[in-house]
């Protein structure tokens, strides 16, 4: 059985892969988080800052993260185990 992960556990990775891509932690104050909800049902979140914005597709355990021109930068399955490759530059 697969099991959604933690919302704060998504947040702090969410956060760690922001820094990666060079973002200042003093920043995420002001990260703005939503969620997408269907029929009563939370399917998706965004976290979202000046130029980068990262999507949490919650039923498929996928996390993608995009540059302020759409450019998907990384993305990980939340339902495997998440490791932390290198980011290309």
């Amino acid at each position: 059985m697969l099991v959604s992960p933690d919302l704060n556990e998504v947040r702090h990775l969410v956060e760690n892969i922001f820094q990666r891509l060079g973002v200042d932690p003093a920043e995420f104050v002001d990260m703005l988080e939503v969620p997408k909800v269907d029929e009563g049902r939370c399917i998706a979140r965004s976290y979202r800052l000046d130029r980068y914005l990262a999507m949490w597709l919650i039923d498929v355990g996928i996390l993608q993260f995009y540059d302020d021109e759409g450019r998907m930068l990384y993305r990980t399955n939340l339902f495997s185990d998440v490791k932390l490759p290198s980011l290309a530059a």
